[in-house]
C-alpha cells in the first residue's frame, strides 16, 4: 500500500506570514539593468523629504536632458500639464534645495538670457563635472543671422498660434535631434499655424 512521503507537510498547513513571503503586501521591484538612454539619479533627490512631488519629477527630467537644452517656465509647461505657476513654485523649490542655479546675464548684443545650471549633487563645488553646452555660442557684436520667412495663417489666433507652438515643442518628444531654441520656434510658429489652418494633422 502506498503510504506517501511520510516527510512532506500537509496540504493545509497554514504558512507562516512574513516568513514564506517577506514582501507580502510591500514594495517588490522588477528591475531590468539599463545599457543606453538611462540618467542616474541619487536617492537624495529621489526620496528627499522636503520637495514636492512635482519638483522632484523636473529635478529629474532636466538632470536627463542634454546640455544646451531649454529648461525656462514657458518650455516646461508646453511639455508638463502642471501650468506655469506650479512649475515655476516647483523650480524655486529646486532653487531653495541646491539643485538648480539660475542666473539672468547680458550677451554681448544686449540680450538679457537666463542661465540655467542642474546640480545632481548640491553642496559639491562646481568644478571639472559640470556639463556645458557643446556648441555654447560666444558673445560677439555681429547680429544674429536672419532666418528665412514662413508661410502665415489668414487668421493668426492665439489658440492656433499656441497649437503650433506646443506641437513644435513636442518635437523633441518624438526625435531628440528636433529640440528646437526658443527663437526658432517662435520664428516657425506661424508657418505650422498655416498648415493647421488649412485642416492638416499635427
Amino acid at each position: 500500500m502506498d503510504t506517501g512521503n511520510p516527510s512532506a507537510p500537509s496540504r493545509t498547513q497554514s504558512r507562516i506570514a512574513g516568513k514564506n513571503h517577506p514582501h507580502a503586501g510591500g514594495l517588490i521591484h522588477d528591475n531590468v539593468r539599463h545599457t543606453s538612454r538611462f540618467t542616474v539619479i541619487g536617492n537624495h533627490l529621489a526620496q528627499h523629504p522636503e520637495l514636492s512631488g512635482l519638483a522632484i519629477g523636473l529635478a529629474v527630467y532636466i538632470q536627463s536632458l542634454p546640455a544646451g537644452a531649454r529648461v525656462d517656465i514657458r518650455t516646461l509647461a508646453a511639455r508638463f500639464p502642471e501650468g506655469t505657476t506650479r512649475i515655476a513654485a516647483a523650480l524655486r523649490e529646486l532653487e531653495t534645495h541646491g539643485y538648480l542655479r539660475r542666473t539672468r546675464e547680458r550677451t554681448g548684443n544686449g540680450r538679457i538670457v537666463t542661465r540655467t545650471v542642474s546640480c545632481n549633487q548640491p553642496g559639491h563645488a562646481r568644478g571639472a563635472h559640470t556639463q556645458h553646452p557643446r556648441s555654447t555660442p560666444r558673445p560677439n557684436k555681429t547680429t544674429p543671422k536672419p532666418l528665412p520667412p514662413v508661410p502665415t495663417p489668414s487668421y493668426p489666433s492665439p489658440t492656433l498660434i499656441r497649437q503650433a507652438t506646443d506641437l513644435l515643442a513636442d518635437l523633441h518628444r518624438q526625435d531628440r535631434r528636433l529640440l528646437l531654441s526658443e527663437r526658432d520656434a517662435a520664428h516657425l510658429a506661424p508657418g505650422v499655424a498655416a498648415w493647421l489652418e488649412r485642416e492638416v494633422t499635427p
